[in-house]
């Protein structure tokens, strides 16, 4: 690729969805958008930049940015975040929000939406605590591809094995020919919107203010620094004060931003860093902070040791006067011993029956590994325990 052609493209990008491409990415620029030089009867991907430098139409455009948009994504990815969900953040904004039982979640950059009907799952599977609350999902995309797809609910049977459990496969999916389909209740649990995350959230339109929980995951490793420092901002703006954003494992705020603190002990979970949140939001009278992932205890103070009087000096021992040895009159040598003969051995009858041989050792069973409840497992196995559950 030429270099005015990658410059062209690398700007185009850039401007319209944050993504940051360096020389090195080249290839995926060939390899993503070659198949829309073809459906477009172009000879080489130079005649398609041609065609954008002249006119890129907003459907053009959007395919484009589509094409190179990773949607990589998996239900549970992870799974730590998750688990934190459920055990520490949705604890807290019970806490924070219990004057209004309001609580609404956004889900940035959802892909084809298995991020969103997780949290979904484990709002379904808290129903018990959140009686007469109003929980509002939101996930968004700047894909409408991908928002079609979410939208349907429908996953095929690679994809719902990926981090998903047979107990919650027979209980919110539908068995669709070759796929899974989410249930109705699932599906009417989340909203899903169009949205840039250059955009500013607050003033975008789509309900993204107010909220008490971001999860923005595997994003913005793709974006500039300036352009984080951009999103951040917006986000804050959009957030409550006692508002939680998650990243993903490999993203921090740190060094970028200072809309939000880190919280100890947890890993890629943060919180606004001040308040204020979004506009006309009302703060609550005491924001929640968090306990730590592990708490410490705190050590006590050691005890003072009484001052300890020193010992008196030791007198030095007078030394024994050496005594004079006896000298050892040497013992006479003992006469020499004949050598007894020798006897010689009875022959010993041979055992009947061959000697034998060494049993070989009987190898251990290996033991059967142990399958981590965060492994996926094979769709076979899958469907065998689903089978079993009904």
């Amino acid at each position: 690729m030429k270099t005015e052609d990658f410059e062209f493209l690398r700007k185009f990008l850039y401007d319209r969805s944050g993504l940051s491409l360096t020389p090195d990415k080249s290839y995926l620029l060939e390899s993503r958008l070659a198949p829309i030089a073809r459906r477009l009867k172009h000879k080489a991907l130079s005649d398609l930049i041609d065609q954008m430098r002249v006119r890129a139409d907003e459907a053009l455009t959007i395919e484009v940015v589509e094409a190179m948009t990773t949607n990589e994504t998996l239900f549970f990815r992870d799974r730590w975040p998750f688990e934190r969900f459920s055990q520490m953040i949705l604890p807290a904004l019970l806490e924070a929000n219990k004057a209004t039982k309001r609580i609404r979640i956004w889900c940035a950059a959802c892909s084809s939406g298995q991020e969103p009907y997780s949290l979904a799952m484990l709002l379904a599977e808290a129903g018990h605590l959140l009686g007469g609350w109003q929980v509002e999902l939101i996930g968004t995309d700047i894909s409408e591809e991908m928002l079609d797809r979410c939208r349907k609910g429908w996953y095929s049977a690679f994809e719902v094995q990926r981090g998903m459990t047979p107990e919650l496969l027979k209980k919110y999916f539908i068995k669709d020919n070759d796929g899974w389909l989410i249930s109705d209740k699932l599906r009417a649990m989340v909203k899903f919107r169009n949205f840039n995350l250059l955009a500013d959230p607050s003033a975008s339109g789509v309900g993204l203010s107010g909220l008490d929980l971001i999860f923005c995951r595997n994003v913005l490793i793709y974006f500039d620094e300036t352009t984080r420092r951009q999103v951040f901002s917006g986000m804050a703006k959009a957030m409550k004060p006692a508002g939680f954003l998650c990243l993903g494992g490999a993203e921090t705020v740190i060094g970028i931003s200072d809309a939000f603190r880190i919280l100890p002990g947890e890993r890629g979970l943060f919180a606004v860093n001040a308040p204020g949140g979004a506009a006309g939001a009302a703060a609550p009278a005491q924001v929640f902070t968090p306990r730590p992932a592990i708490a410490t205890a705190p050590t006590a103070p050691a005890p003072a040791v009484a001052g300890v009087a020193p010992r008196a000096p030791i007198t030095a021992f007078a030394s024994r006067p050496a005594v004079a040895a006896t000298p050892v009159v040497p013992r006479p040598a003992a006469p020499p011993v004949a050598p007894r003969p020798a006897t010689a051995a009875a022959p010993v009858a041979p055992r009947a029956g061959s000697a034998f041989a060494p049993r070989p050792a009987t190898p251990a069973a290996a033991p059967a590994p142990a399958r981590s409840a965060l492994d996926p497992r094979p769709i076979e196995a899958m469907l065998a325990a689903v089978a079993r559950l009904g």
